[in-house]
């Protein structure tokens, strides 16, 4: 049994991290996904390229940036653009293989909600800010993680509203849509890690946070999610720990 001691924080980001591969095109965006692209690309994927919505390519970054225009996202970049370039030039010409998105609602197919809550979107009984690029990383990516809160209301059967297309209705039903590629791939909340079926699209429950129970968690959502091969999240390792916390984010940024 480990006696390492860790914040929730740090357990997501370390989990988003393990997720980017060596070599691969990361489009991060303010906050956890930061800090898993800087671990990542300290730990196991040194080769991997971060890229920001602002216009920084392929940053080489000493410090944690305080968003994703900050200047600091352009220290050692092959190239310092702006957001038209990125998305045009990057984005949609299929070079990026992990984008990251978030939302106010996420259902069992991964569709996302961050424009409005309530059943007419023209009367909404909340909004929300929008889009942003999240439609377009969702659309473009090769794979994208979400990174949630998890609640029950944030868990629904279906959202309100799509503003960032996941799975769509299962199956294939994305393809048929006319996404030729992409799709989330894991979502990482406070509560564990989902992943999606093969075949059906579905959400279900990989692993669950320590301290914390399959059924928990299952219980916390919106829809019936499938935790018969669930099992605990494997902790961060001290190595891991040492470089979040002395590395990507001394100044506790975003590590509180």
């Amino acid at each position: 049994m480990s006696n390492l001691t860790y914040t929730l924080t740090e357990l997501m980001a370390v989990s988003a991290a393990r997720e980017i591969n060596d070599g691969e095109v990361v489009f991060a965006g303010t906050g956890l996904p930061m800090l898993g692209a800087m671990l990542a690309q300290r730990t196991h994927a040194t080769n991997c390229c971060i890229v920001f919505e602002a216009g920084a390519v392929a940053s080489q970054l000493a410090h944690l940036p305080m968003s994703v225009g900050d200047p600091r996202t352009m220290r050692g970049a092959a190239v310092a653009a702006g957001l038209s370039e990125v998305f045009s030039y990057i984005l949609q010409n299929g070079r990026v293989d992990v984008g990251f998105l978030s939302g106010a609602q996420i259902d069992r197919y991964g569709n996302i909600n961050s424009t409005s809550i309530g059943a007419d979107p023209r009367h909404p009984k909340v909004r929300f800010s929008g889009s942003g690029g999240a439609c377009d990383i969702a659309c473009l990516a090769r794979r994208t993680i979400i990174i949630s809160l998890h609640e029950k209301r944030r868990f629904p059967e279906k959202v309100d509203y799509i503003t960032s297309p996941g799975w769509l209705e299962g199956g294939d039903s994305r393809q048929r849509s006319g996404l030729i590629r992409g799709g989330p791939c894991v979502v990482v909340t406070t509560k564990g890690v989902m992943r999606f079926r093969e075949g059906t699209r579905a959400m279900y429950l990989d692993s669950y946070h320590p301290g914390l129970t399959a059924q928990a968690v299952a219980d916390d959502t919106g829809f019936p999610l499938d935790i018969s091969t669930a099992k605990e999240t494997p902790l961060p390792s001290a190595e891991e720990l040492r470089i979040l916390r002395d590395v990507v984010d001394p100044e506790r940024v975003f590590l509180k």
